[in-house]
């Protein structure tokens, strides 16, 4: 991992307004609509395929294939999702909502106001133990503190988290579905009439094509495979992004441009890893334009990595799989309070 040292710049409170300024006279927030067009129907003609592959294969175990296929497509349509609800796509704040809604609660059967109100705190506070929900998880510990605090089966489970932090990720799939319908359920979201009814048709349009394309076993099967695997792609695209970088605490004295830069992680790779993370790999340029387009994160990199070099604030990137090792590295090192208790007894 390639990193400059951390000394804070005495210039700090004007450091973001003049990166803004950069970044905008580059055109790099400009949005890229017929980029999104064509990725929108890209994703739209996989689905379809992929739903008509699971018809054609009918009463087969051959259908594990569009179930591992699905869980690519259901994931891929999560990070345009994501997109659309940071405004990347579309110039209009309604039509950006409609596709993220579509997309979310209709394709993937995601709640997509619930995971906006979640998404919106993580951005405002990455990393911070109080604030940001990505750090507040029930089955994880990000800090020794966080790991006293755990009872019963959650504190054996954040005592071999490290080890068990992969296996976890084929339960994600099915605790998004959940959790993002629990708030709708509830009430809770602004337009929670239109996602319940997108939501339910999601359901159903789902199920029926499963059960009615193969045995009751098969697709049981069919469901565990595909929704295991999405929610596998979904936690090794986001845990990356954050996990292991410093965690912040309140009264923190970092200004934004160095909270979102120091509390993020880049994943090196060219067009591949751009496809397979959704753009997620430049985590901090990202979090400092959230507005960004994707396509224009990469030209963005260059410029962001320079003006932080310059400036001696730390910027960390690194290959996807030495990412996954500092990961499992922080979530040990993090649990390790609960294991010396086992020893020490």
């Amino acid at each position: 991992m390639r990193a400059v040292s951390t000394d804070v710049s005495p210039r700090r409170g004007s450091d973001f307004a003049e990166l803004s300024r950069l970044v905008k006279q580059a055109g790099l927030l400009d949005r890229r609509t017929g980029y999104y067009v064509v990725c929108l129907v890209a994703a739209v003609t996989a689905l379809a395929a992929t739903c008509a592959a699971v018809v054609l294969i009918g009463d087969s175990w051959w259908q594990l294939v569009p179930a591992v296929a699905l869980a690519v497509v259901f994931t891929q349509i999560a990070f345009l999702g994501h997109d659309a609800g940071h405004k990347q796509v579309f110039t209009t704040n309604r039509t950006n909502a409609a596709t993220g809604l579509v997309l979310g609660n209709l394709l993937i059967g995601v709640g997509y106001g619930w995971w906006m109100g979640k998404h919106n705190r993580h951005h405002a506070n990455p990393n911070h133990e109080d604030e940001d929900p990505d750090v507040d998880i029930a089955v994880l510990a990000f800090s020794a503190e966080q790991a006293e605090r755990k009872r019963g089966f959650f504190r054996f489970v954040v005592k071999h988290q490290a080890w068990l932090f992969f296996p976890l990720l084929l339960l994600e799939g099915f605790s998004l579905h959940v959790i993002g319908a629990a708030p709708v359920a509830r009430r809770e979201v602004r337009a929670w009439r239109v996602e319940a009814a997108l939501l339910v048709v999601h359901a159903i349009g789902y199920l029926t094509l499963v059960f009615s394309s193969m045995s009751p076993v098969k697709a049981l099967v069919f469901i565990a495979v595909h929704q295991g695997l999405f929610g596998v792609y979904m936690g090794c695209s986001f845990a990356p992004n954050h996990k292991g970088m410093p965690v912040l605490s309140a009264g923190h004295q970092l200004d934004f441009l160095r909270k979102q830069v120091l509390t993020s992680r880049n994943v090196t790779g060219g067009r591949f890893t751009d496809f397979l993370l959704g753009g997620l790999n430049y985590q901090i340029e990202h979090h400092l334009f959230p507005n960004m387009p994707r396509p224009h994160l990469r030209r963005a990199q260059a410029l962001v990595r320079d003006f932080c070099r310059q400036r001696s604030i730390s910027y960390a990137e690194c290959g996807l799989f030495t990412s996954y090792g500092y990961v499992l590295k922080f979530l040990h090192e993090a649990g390790a309070p609960l294991r010396a208790e086992k020893v020490a007894a």
